[in-house]
């Protein structure tokens, strides 16, 4: 198995596991997709796309139809997607993605998160060069073989396709994303969720008095409303 693998299988989905910080995530993807591409997913692949992880977090119907009716209102304040770098204890590289309708707000939070952990933020491309910006998919693994699925989504991009828990996983670079979207769609395989993820391409293994500095920060940056994902380059442990 390659790296997407092993970031996958160690990843711990913090945000994730509160329903209402995932619904506010997905409220807010939701609100990004409808203003860049219109309230019609079946005209809007990102919005298409927002709407299965909606599905997937098990967010309601009725929920998922007013935050679309929502977005569509010319008043709905526009939310900004700002990439923050920076480096935490230890040297630990860190990116912070965003989505926000205040930037000056969320500039001085994530940076006295950072001041108040020992850490440092960054400027533009201090550390993204890093990470390797990724699509991924999670499908139904019913009736399909991951190493033919590999095969044959190759020509689109794709570059690891893998068992997981809850179905088949496909990692691809970012820029695959629309491909791989639109060939999935076309063989009628139903699409669980989708995302983009940032890996590290190394890391670095801390002690664990120094693993809780980190995780100090990570934790001040995760209960932020403004944060939507917080990447970095710890070693993290299944």
């Amino acid at each position: 198995m390659g790296r997407a693998f092993e970031f996958r299988k160690a990843r711990k989905m913090k945000r994730w596991s509160a329903m209402s910080k995932a619904f506010t995530r997905i409220g807010k993807d939701i609100v990004i997709a409808v203003k860049e591409g219109g309230p019609d997913p079946e005209n809007n692949s990102r919005l298409r796309a927002v709407i299965q992880n909606a599905k997937a977090v098990n967010m309601p119907k009725d929920n998922i139809e007013r935050a679309i009716k929502r977005a569509s209102d010319k008043n709905q304040e526009d939310y900004k997607e700002v990439l923050f770098e920076g480096y935490g204890p230890h040297g630990i590289a860190i990116l912070v993605e965003t989505a926000t309708d205040n930037n000056t707000r969320t500039v001085a939070n994530v940076r006295s998160y950072f001041n108040k952990c020992n850490g440092n933020l960054g400027t533009s491309g201090s550390v993204v060069f890093m990470f390797d910006h990724s699509c991924n998919f999670r499908i139904k693994a019913d009736g399909l073989d991951p190493e033919e699925l590999e095969l044959e989504l190759i020509d689109f991009g794709a570059e690891e396709v893998f068992v997981d828990d809850d179905g088949l996983l496909i990692y691809a670079p970012f820029q695959c994303f629309g491909a791989i979207q639109s060939e999935l769609e076309t063989r009628g395989i139903e699409i669980l969720s989708s995302g983009f993820e940032r890996i590290p391409q190394t890391t670095k293994a801390l002690s664990s008095e120094q693993a809780a500095e980190v995780e100090k920060l990570l934790e001040k940056l995760d209960e932020d409303d403004d944060v939507q994902q917080v990447y970095h380059t710890m070693q993290e442990t299944a």
